[in-house]
């Protein structure tokens, strides 16, 4: 079998590991069975979450068995790693429309449907069968206090003096912890993995599972995907980078990838796309040659964005992207030219305006890119003039109804970068 722990060593996605020599070795011997789990906090997935979805996927395709588990019972309290405060908590319908969300993106990354391929699972599915004094008779007497107290997650938490520890996230650990316990007895699951700030809550799952049935279990951590100065990646001045559509478009997803610092994007090769090593150290040289080419970021926004939103996805963001760089504009909507154009002052005219006719002199004075009738003649009669990325010809072009853009939106542009909208409303 491929050697998944070299390819996951050369990505730089092992942070810790149980006994690497013992790992490495089980690993090597044939196909295992891993998982993952995802607390649904949210409809959808962020990029937060596709470190370890993306590890998961590599062990698929190196003949292992991913089990990805969506936190129907752990959702319902959150997890205190990591966190100064308590999480608010979800109602029974948001919950369940959250793992419905992020189970139909997790398709896009890994197969389902393949005789032994990955498995989903809801934690909630286990957990609701358990009464609570069965749970703590049969599971909790396994778990010492003394174990849990001992994790840095929850040391930090009790010593602050402004905020302590519910009983309600205290016992989110002995959760997941037993869904290790519970996914090794049912499916022969024998690693978990997750991000180093869950290295608590994996070291209790295999604590666990050791007393009470004898197991011995693995666990693995990856990275926290931060930036070169240290700041978490994947944050925009809007909020995190998600991958459903509606939260974060194609066009702003391509965007964050294809501004990814040159510090930053070797490690985004690694972490998020399918390309072999040679070719990320290519990429490596070139970039090191000539950076201002920004191959690196043009290749990450292209392969990842197609890997999230499929080929039409791509397609899409890149028809945005060059319509900012001046190609001409078609088949675009009000909200597609509102995320390409954010930055971009706008004026709102009545519909009737351009019903009866609007003089293109009248439009550059109105929308501001010109401080003069005269001075939107000396524009275009320069060819620096142009609606909708298309030159205009003629000072005594008048615009119509036709001539929109998108359902209400007008784009006029002087000279190479100064662009402004008019809007028609009403």
């Amino acid at each position: 079998m491929p050697d998944i722990f070299a390819e996951l060593s050369w990505r730089g996605l092992i942070h810790q590991t149980t006994d690497e020599a013992q790992l490495r070795g089980w690993l090597a011997g044939g196909s295992r069975v891993l998982y993952a789990g995802f607390d649904p906090t949210a409809d959808s997935l962020h990029v937060g979450h596709l470190v370890a979805l993306m590890i998961l996927r590599r062990f698929q395709q190196a003949g292992h068995r991913p089990i990805v588990v969506v936190g129907g019972a752990t959702g319902m309290i959150g997890d205190p790693s990591g966190k100064s405060e308590e999480r608010k908590l979800l109602s029974i319908e948001d919950l369940r429309a959250n793992v419905d969300g992020m189970q139909r993106q997790m398709r896009s990354f890994l197969d389902f449907d393949a005789a032994g391929g990955a498995i989903l699972e809801n934690n909630y599915d286990w957990m609701s069968q358990f009464r609570y004094l069965d749970f703590l008779r049969d599971v909790g007497k396994n778990f010492p206090v003394n174990v849990m107290l001992a994790k840095d997650s929850v040391k930090a938490r009790l010593e602050r003096e402004d905020s302590g520890l519910s009983f309600t996230e205290f016992s989110y650990m002995l959760l997941q912890a037993y869904d290790f316990v519970h996914l090794n007895r049912t499916h022969g699951c024998e690693l978990q993995i997750g991000g180093s700030d869950q290295w608590g809550n994996i070291t209790a799952g295999i604590d666990l599972a050791r007393r009470m049935h004898g197991a011995h279990l693995y666990g693995m951590t990856s990275p926290l995907l931060t930036k070169s100065d240290g700041g978490k990646m994947g944050k925009t001045e809007s909020g995190a980078v998600w991958l459903a559509p509606e939260r974060t478009s194609p066009y702003q997803f391509y965007q964050y990838w294809l501004n990814v610092d040159d510090a930053d994007v070797g490690k985004c090769l690694r972490y998020f796309t399918d390309l072999l090593r040679a070719d990320i150290e290519a990429l490596d040289a070139a970039r090191a040659a000539d950076p201002g080419r920004r191959e690196s970021q043009k290749r990450l926004a292209e392969d990842f964005t197609r890997l999230v939103h499929g080929d039409a996805g791509l397609a899409k963001a890149k028809r945005a992207s060059e319509t900012l760089f001046g190609a001409e504009i078609s088949s675009l909507s009000d909200a597609e030219l509102a995320e390409i154009f954010a930055d971009v002052p706008s004026q709102e005219l009545p519909r009737a305006t351009l019903a009866a006719g609007l003089a293109v002199l009248d439009a550059f004075h109105i929308s501001g890119l010109s401080k003069s009738k005269s001075d939107a003649r000396r524009t275009i009669d320069g060819g620096g003039g142009y609606v909708n990325n298309r030159r205009v010809t003629s000072i005594e072009a008048v615009l119509t109804p036709a001539d929109l853009a998108s359902e209400t939106v007008l784009v006029l542009r002087s000279g190479k970068k100064s662009y402004a909208l008019l809007r028609f409303v009403g």
